[in-house]
């Protein structure tokens, strides 16, 4: 397939590799997204109108397609920190710690559940299932927060997403372009993502085990005290240290708080309620020095608090729990209709939002009402400061996408809008060598370079139909080519190495920064890919 590239191609290619060189510099990559979305949609259109646009444009289709994820981490958000302020959240997980012991045992359950999850229900409803539920345990048991990230990353968005084994949309893509059985690709792409998986989980257990602590009650409070100062700083300058070393590590005022009373979320009103920052400093001021009296434990209304708590520590996890049968039963059974990713992140928030109300006016009787504003505003505070500077990278990204290119360069909606990404890409296979090994590879790059839009099965199609047309003159089954460019596509685009991807929500839950989560995660993936890769050749 011939395709005449413009001189759009070439500005966009060239931001492309601004980009990946400012990442590797380890340097916040906002500015040059923006720029390169203004030259791109310039050059495009040949009006500075339009290229003013488009970067507002931009982050705006961005934004419709990842709010989702925004949303969602708000509500869990908001819902711990209604557990948190009645106290439930340590009780809740208080019976994960006789399996979650240390950060071995943590990581090996939190990598188990989140594929298990995963690869029978998608990672949408995976996350924040685990999220709620198993991170605050591993927290305590000594995991840092970004090792965190990259085991449920790597177990839910990369090794169960792309082998897609049991739903097979994935593989039913890949087949179809090649014109070849899916069961073919599906049983191939299940093995070489436990290659990539398996190599990414080792190489992250060996790096990020020097980053993990004794177990301790007081790692839970450090790290809800400070993930707001922890992402937003961190975030801002685009660069990992604090998330590199472990969130407890940086505080010097550790409340040492085992779990007894808790004291209320917000200070008594001593000089009014505080906003923006200062309400948060004062927030995380109460939850890390606090100075109100400690209740008689013995009062009637300290042993009512703890009944509550203790129901809603129970609660929680059979909420969830219910949730998950409720999705086997769609899956496995005609009992009740099965659900689809988004149908179940919806519910997985619903579910959230229901608690928090309850368990807002189970601590508020009076205000609950306010107090449960408070709870929302605070999470959705909480996921755009962590989250929000992906939207105007994931825009620059979105316009390589045909699907999305055309609102960001206000073509009209009846016209279809340039794929500047895929025109790319196809232009790269038609200069690789007639070689097992390169075509192979090739095909693996050309799904990560595929991948970089970040919407997960967007390049199966072209990865799928250039198996089928490569493997026969280079003497290697299509299948495999296919599952060899549905890992890079999916381990890319699906939400384990790219950070304006699905990605956002796992670090949302984590509460480290998305760009540092990313970059942690590139090398280990990078490492299983070329052995899979390898693999699928010599074996295959």
């Amino acid at each position: 397939m011939d395709v005449q590239l413009t001189a759009a191609h070439w500005v966009y290619l060239a931001g492309i590799l601004v980009i990946l060189a400012t990442m590797a510099l380890r340097k916040n990559i906002v500015v040059p997204a923006v720029v390169a979305t203004f030259l791109t949609a310039l050059t495009f259109s040949g009006s500075i109108v339009t290229g003013l646009s488009a970067i507002f444009n931009a982050s705006l289709v961005a934004a419709k397609e990842l709010f989702n994820f925004f949303l969602i981490i708000a509500m869990v958000t908001a819902m711990l920190g209604a557990l948190r302020q009645l106290g439930a959240d340590r009780m809740m997980v208080a019976p994960f710690r006789r399996v979650m012991r240390a950060g071995t045992s943590s990581f090996l359950v939190l990598a188990a559940v989140t594929y298990v999850i995963s690869l029978f229900f998608w990672p949408t409803p995976a996350v924040p299932l685990v999220g709620a539920v198993l991170i605050p345990v591993a927290i305590r048991a000594g995991m840092s927060p970004l090792s965190v990230g990259m085991v449920i990353a790597i177990c839910g968005q990369g090794m169960a997403l792309s082998s897609d084994y049991i739903i097979k949309v994935a593989p039913g893509i890949s087949a179809s372009a090649a014109g070849i059985e899916a069961d073919a690709v599906a049983d191939k792409a299940m093995v070489l993502s436990l290659i990539v998986g398996g190599t990414a989980l080792l190489i992250t257990y060996l790096v990020q085990k020097r980053h993990w602590r004794a177990p301790s009650p007081d790692l839970l409070v450090e790290w809800e005290a400070a993930a707001d100062r922890g992402i937003g700083d961190t975030a801002d300058r685009g660069i990992g240290d604090t998330a590199d070393r472990g969130i407890g590590e940086t505080r010097e005022d550790s409340s040492g708080d085992g779990g007894g009373s808790r004291p209320p979320r917000r200070p008594e009103p001593a000089g009014g309620p505080s906003g923006g920052g200062e309400q948060a400093a004062t927030a995380t001021a109460v939850l890390v020095a606090p100075s109100d009296p400690i209740a008689d434990p013995d009062s009637a209304a300290e042993k009512e608090r703890r009944g509550t708590a203790k129901a809603f520590a129970m609660l929680v996890p059979l909420a969830y729990l219910a949730f998950i049968v409720y999705l086997m039963l769609g899956k496995f059974t005609e009992v009740v209709p099965p659900l689809q990713g988004g149908d179940a992140a919806a519910i997985v928030g619903g579910i959230a939002a229901l608690i928090l109300f309850a368990a807002a006016a189970s601590t508020d009787r009076g205000g609950f009402l306010e107090t449960t504003s408070d709870h929302l505003v605070d999470g959705l505070v909480f996921a755009f400061k962590a989250m929000g500077c992906v939207l105007p990278i994931a825009g620059f990204f979105f316009i390589g996408n045909p699907e999305f290119a055309g609102p960001i360069l206000g073509i009209s909606a009846d016209a279809a809008g340039p794929a500047i990404l895929f025109d790319l890409v196809t232009t790269v296979q038609s200069h690789l060598p007639q070689n097992a090994f390169i075509t192979s590879f090739g095909i693996l790059l050309i799904g990560l370079v595929a991948g970089l839009d970040g919407s997960g099965f967007s390049g199966l199609p072209l990865t799928g139909a250039l198996s089928g047309a490569l493997g026969p003159a280079v003497d290697v089954d299509p299948s495999t080519l296919a599952a060899i460019g549905q890992m890079g596509n999916i381990w890319a685009g699906g939400g384990v190495i790219i950070a304006w991807s699905s990605l956002v929500a796992v670090a949302g839950f984590a509460r480290v920064p998305v760009l540092d989560l990313a970059r942690k995660c590139f090398l280990p993936v990078m490492a299983g890919l070329i052995l899979s890769t390898v693999f699928a050749v010599l074996v295959f």
